[in-house]
């Protein structure tokens, strides 16, 4: 099961009644969270959680709505005992940004390891996390995440016993470790049926319809993208600001052929996305306007 929150939906600065774009998964006990504009800790505390299992730090790009609360976030972790290694993954200069960042948060009980993307799509395993980092247009270099969970192929006990396999070896088979026993080496596409449905989730931000984003949402179980414009007429000033308007983020959910769309990261002057709704579902019918804290608990389909 994969757990999931949408801290805040705001774009360019926090508002008394909405916190900045962030969000935050939780899986198997290790959390990663994408992008950490200010008051991001404050949200967090607000949902009930906490920052000390997040292990991984992904960050879209260096505007000062998506990174500024690092210092906090990185403090409340180091107070909370945190000792274990954090990893930080974004666009090329991040250690540099980072550790510019760290100057009013010089001492820290963990390690921070970087890893840079360089690379219009790369892939990174962490944590039971496979993460696929992709580019978007905006006005820096930017990049939209999609997380997934794979699901291994159903654990089939009869090809075990007919290849004589060891019963004290089929759980860590069945959980994908190569085993050796007695001399004979034992591997997971021995027992193992071919793979099943994970989990996957998708999020972009601050950036124009790309057709990257189309090829890594497709099949997003829940896909969330920036709405920064909700009124038809702001199609220009989207395209002006390297943003998206709401119903541009709809015929992505469509061409993706997601199952779910969150729209997030309004503009400040946007006090009522819900207003618009009823024209973005008719492109996309599964769409809702993201509210701080909205959360949804994502478990793989019965097969």
């Amino acid at each position: 099961m994969l757990d999931l929150c949408l801290l805040g939906t705001g774009g360019m600065m926090p508002l008394p009644y909405r916190w900045l774009t962030s969000l935050m998964l939780r899986y198997n006990g290790s959390s990663l969270l994408i992008d950490c504009g200010e008051g991001t800790q404050i949200t967090i505390r607000e949902k009930g959680w906490s920052v000390h299992p997040i292990d991984i730090i992904c960050i879209t790009h260096f505007h000062a709505d998506h990174i500024s609360g690092l210092p906090g976030i990185l403090l409340a972790m180091g107070n909370s005992d945190r000792t274990e290694p954090l990893t930080m993954i974004g666009p090329k200069g991040l250690e540099k940004v980072v550790r510019s960042l760290r100057v009013i948060a010089p001492e820290l009980p963990f390690e921070i390891r970087f890893i840079e993307l360089t690379e219009p799509q790369q892939q990174i395993r962490l944590n039971g996390y496979v993460i696929d980092a992709f580019k978007v247009q905006h006005k820096i270099t930017c990049y939209g995440y999609s997380i997934s969970i794979e699901r291994a192929g159903r654990f089939d006990p009869e090809r075990a016993k007919a290849q004589g396999i060891p019963l004290k070896c089929w759980n860590r088979l069945q959980k994908g470790a190569t085993v050796e026993e007695n001399g004979q080496v034992y591997t997971p596409d021995m027992v193992l049926g071919p793979p099943r449905k994970g989990i996957k989730v998708t999020y972009t931000t601050d950036t124009r319809p790309t057709q990257s984003i189309v090829e890594n949402a497709a099949g997003s179980d829940l896909f969330i993208c920036e709405g920064m414009y909700g009124e038809k007429g702001d199609v220009n000033n989207a395209r002006k600001y390297k943003h998206m308007t709401f119903e541009e983020a709809a015929r992505l959910a469509k061409e993706a052929g997601v199952q779910e769309l969150w729209l997030t990261h309004y503009s400040p002057a946007l006090n009522y996305p819900e207003n618009y709704m009823d024209d973005v579902r008719k492109i996309f019918p599964n769409a809702k306007a993201g509210t701080d804290r909205m959360s949804v608990e994502l478990d793989f389909m019965e097969q």
